[in-house]
């Protein structure tokens, strides 16, 4: 018996295995890298003031980084005017006066705790990462100066894709730039619509606690690990799997 299992174990070690591809991080942005949430929902609170709609500022907050059109559906419903629609015209409208509120504020934003350490930690050990973010470029962009990014390094934005969260086409683009596979690819967000679009994806999605959103919604969301935010993160790679490449 002694003998066969030692032939069987000889033969296993001698054989080769495929081995899949480094897995890559597929990071949101608002609320995961930088604590830039409020300043969205003040922004979005204010932008719908403008058009005579008002909203209580944690109604606002619960739609967070879905898509414009998502969103507003969430607003009427609020609002118990679910027979209303709005038209393209008018979400366009509302995405200008929230950036005409939020651009302002860009200046007082910072990274959250960790975020910058967890990225070069990431660029050093040569582990692939991009940024996906439901936020357009002209708002996205200058969060990577804070981040200390080099401006050309991949990201994704919402002008970039046909749907926003929680469709999986920010996701899908975040890994297509690393030129990886969704499966091989962990997205880090902060809201349940995070979760959502990265199951979607067919990625590993893992949530933070920086965006407000519970660690039990999170869960029932799909999010393999929660933690408080990057810098816990960082502090837990090895409960990802995470290795340095050599």
């Amino acid at each position: 018996m002694e003998e066969n299992y030692a032939k069987t174990e000889e033969d296993v070690m001698s054989r080769t295995f495929p081995t899949p591809d480094q897995a890559a991080f597929v990071f949101d942005l608002d609320g995961t890298l930088v604590d830039s949430v409020y300043q969205h929902v003040i922004s979005w609170q204010e932008a719908l003031r403008d058009v005579g709609i008002e909203l209580s500022v944690w109604r606002i907050h619960r739609k967070i980084g879905m898509s414009g059109g998502l969103f507003m559906q969430g607003v009427l419903r609020e609002l118990r005017e679910a027979g209303r629609e709005f038209t393209d015209q008018e979400v366009e409208q509302l995405h200008n006066l929230h950036a005409s509120h939020y651009l302002p504020r860009v200046p007082e934003i910072q990274p959250l705790p960790g975020a910058r350490e967890l990225l070069a930690h990431l660029s050093e050990a040569g582990i692939p990462w991009s940024i996906a973010t439901s936020g357009r470029r002209v708002g996205a962009a200058p969060m990577l100066e804070k981040l200390e990014v080099d401006p050309q390094h991949p990201m994704v934005t919402r002008d970039e894709v046909k749907r926003a969260k929680p469709d999986p086409d920010l996701f899908l683009a975040g890994a297509a730039v690393l030129d990886m596979a969704p499966s091989n690819c962990i997205v880090v967000g902060d809201s349940i619509w995070d979760m959502l679009a990265a199951r979607r994806a067919g990625a590993l999605g893992v949530g933070l606690l920086s965006g407000g959103y519970g660690e039990n919604e999170l869960e029932r969301a799909h999010a393999f690990r929660v933690y408080a935010d990057p810098w816990d993160l960082l502090s837990h790679l090895d409960e990802l799997g995470i290795r340095a490449e050599r």
